[in-house]
């Protein structure tokens, strides 16, 4: 039986991939599919250094190999520039969330997980003053992105900073408030850079897979994966097991548990070697409504290649986020 185009993707998004022949991959597929994932850096390296090709065709080898150096030298000057502009803020507590908390935790190199926007969690009553702190280095207000979910979007022109304020809205500060309390230093970008503790950065991953109804890159995944799995290819923050009474009770609280439900089952489905240890993770959901998200979403988000969105998608995510 030929490669399918998961299979392909499943050989090439892993940390540890079995050597074997991708000759029969439908690499004319794949390739811009995988690009448009967020996953080429990953998958090329795959294939250069630990597959030694995989019997890949030349062109689908140097077309990924050119988006893993971009990725390289693009997330460096991203990263080296942000810290630049915040390393002697002092006096906040802001947490970066998405590519910028997890490219140093979750994967091996920096280049695996494009850091394509910088994204901030700040109390409400520190937006408009950490946003003036970054228009004195040239961060300028983008138009509104309503889709993000930001309250506001500077840009330097080269980099695009969210900031986000009141997730869970307005009526659950108390449970936001713990996320600052519990936020651990990332002191490489001074000392008032924070990210999530692993139980609140696997919430707030299935927030923002839930608040988009579940169009979002497959990368997004792999950052949960990694992050349920314990990141074991790490020995660093997110490198420990799940305390999961711990993160049943907040997404109880935070009224996550079927946005919880969809996104494990999603990284279950789409790397069936993850199953066994997120079973004791999935919260006690009625069995209708657990086999209403496999239908509505589990099954058609876990088909690569599908562009379409998802039927109903805003009844979705308020369903999904409680709302």
């Amino acid at each position: 039986m030929a490669t399918s185009l998961l299979d392909t993707f499943r050989v090439l998004a892993s940390f540890n991939p079995q050597r074997r022949s991708l000759r029969d991959a439908p690499w004319e597929e794949y390739v811009d599919w995988v690009i448009a994932q967020g996953l080429a850096p990953l998958a090329s390296y795959n294939l250069e250094f630990r597959l030694a090709g995989g019997d890949a065709p030349e062109w689908a080898r140097d077309q990924l190999l050119s988006i893993y150096q971009g990725s390289l030298n693009d997330n460096v000057m991203k990263l080296v520039n942000f810290k630049r502009t915040v390393d002697e803020l002092e006096g906040r507590k802001l947490l970066l969330l998405g590519g910028t908390a997890f490219a140093d935790a979750l994967y091996p190199h920096v280049a695996f997980r494009p850091v394509l926007e910088i994204q901030i969690l700040l109390r409400r009553m520190d937006v408009d003053g950490f946003a003036g702190f970054l228009a004195q280095h040239d961060f300028r207000p983008e138009p509104d992105d309503p889709a993000s979910g930001a309250v506001k979007v500077v840009s330097d022109g080269r980099t695009p900073i969210y900031l986000y304020a009141d997730v869970l809205g307005p009526q659950r500060r108390t449970e936001i408030q713990g996320v600052f309390e519990r936020a651990k230093p990332m002191k490489m970008y001074g000392p008032s850079m924070f990210r999530p503790d692993l139980e609140d950065a696997v919430l707030l991953v299935c927030l923002e897979h839930a608040r988009h109804g579940y169009q979002v890159p497959w990368l997004s995944f792999v950052d949960l994966r990694e992050l349920v799995t314990g990141a074991t290819s790490m020995g660093f923050l997110y490198s420990r097991p799940l305390d999961v009474p711990v993160l049943l009770e907040r997404a109880k609280a935070w009224r996550l548990e079927r946005a919880l439900y969809t996104s494990l089952s999603l990284v279950g489905r789409l790397f069936p070697e993850t199953a066994k240890a997120l079973e004791p993770a999935f919260p006690p959901l009625r069995r209708a409504t657990r086999e209403l998200l496999d239908r509505l979403v589990v099954q058609p988000a876990s088909e690569p290649g599908k562009m379409s969105h998802l039927r109903g998608t805003e009844r979705l995510r308020r369903l999904l986020t409680g709302q």
